[in-house]
């Protein structure tokens, strides 16, 4: 069948990276953001004539998007209000109800109207919770546990969108990723990475948890193993490399990815717990020392999906990007 695919957040780390995909697929694309689109000459998506490109400033609860979904028979909707770390905002959950939610039900409910086939919603592992027990990874059957306001959103527009789908026969499919990484990857995870090329020693030799992440390439495989899927519908998946990593191993990866010796030391997890309470990073501290594993073999079993990229694989490639000077800082 034919596909015109509306992508939102295509300037972001991973709608980026979905539209760069979908080049290979027989579709035709319109790329949506709210910052200036990806149209620059050294685009390769600028010189597809498959590709078309928006921006959209008003993408809020009452927003007309009608001009733009004539035609579209599906929906990648990787825009949001992302994840803070440091949020001071007087009611963040307000902030992330009005992005996450509204402003999302909105789009879904023109889409419906419009015909779109499916709406494929990239949530978070986050609706699930923030840990789990080491060996007892989260399921989609595990009952939902957000903890802050950026999950408790997710969790919402999560609900919303599966009864939106029954109430009009739209397709909808949520796909909840852990920490993606990759080329071009931001925040604490390129934090860390600078620490081990710097050859930090890192006081994490000791720590035996288990948590899972996910590489762009597989968390793009599976939205496009999803789109069309007749079992993809009206389902929400996790999604993981398939090897859930202590925090010491994935250390010891991204020092080999990065050419440069672990300088990893034992140190006593419980000590390290109480030191970060002290110095008021706890939060910090129960990532590194805490476990959080996801169950991918639904989409394994249901969409005989496999993740194509390895760990290795995954974190060479991010090795490489972080090589160049623009990203070696």
């Amino acid at each position: 069948m034919n596909q015109t695919i509306l992508l939102t957040g295509a300037t972001g780390f991973v709608g980026k990276a979905i539209g760069k995909a979908l080049q290979q697929r027989a579709c035709d694309v319109l790329c949506v953001s709210r910052q200036p689109v990806m149209h620059q000459v050294d685009s390769p998506m600028a010189k597809d004539a498959r590709f078309k490109f928006a921006q959209v400033t008003d993408t809020g609860k009452s927003s007309d998007w009608n001009s733009l979904l004539a035609g579209i028979t599906h929906i990648i909707h990787c825009a949001a209000r992302v994840h803070v770390m440091n949020e001071t905002a007087a009611d963040p959950l307000a902030l992330f109800r009005e992005v996450n939610v509204d402003a999302t039900l909105n789009l879904a409910r023109q889409a419906a109207a419009a015909g779109v086939r499916q709406f494929i919603f990239i949530s978070s592992v986050k609706v699930n919770g923030e840990a789990t027990a080491k060996g007892l990874p989260f399921s989609e059957d595990s009952a939902p546990h957000p903890e802050d306001a950026y999950g408790i959103s997710k969790h919402e527009a999560e609900q919303a969108l599966l009864a939106l789908g029954r109430e009009t026969g739209m397709g909808i499919t949520i796909i909840r990723p852990p920490l993606v990484y990759g080329p071009g990857v931001k925040a604490n995870f390129l934090s860390m990475l600078r620490w081990v090329k710097k050859g930090f020693p890192l006081p994490l030799a000791s720590v035996d948890n288990r948590r899972s992440f996910v590489c762009l390439d597989n968390l793009v495989s599976l939205i496009l193993t999803c789109i069309d899927h007749p079992k993809a519908m009206q389902e929400v998946f996790l999604v993981s490399d398939g090897q859930d990593l202590s925090t010491a191993q994935l250390l010891k990866y991204c020092a080999s990815a990065l050419q440069v010796p672990s300088r990893l030391f034992p140190f006593p997890p419980g000590g390290l717990m109480l030191a970060a309470r002290i110095v008021g990073k706890q939060s910090v501290a129960e990532r590194l020392c805490g476990s959080l594993q996801v169950d991918i073999s639904k989409a394994q079993r249901l969409l005989d999906w496999t993740p194509p990229c390895t760990v290795q694989q995954g974190l060479q490639a991010t090795a490489a990007a972080l090589k160049q000077p623009s990203n070696s800082a």
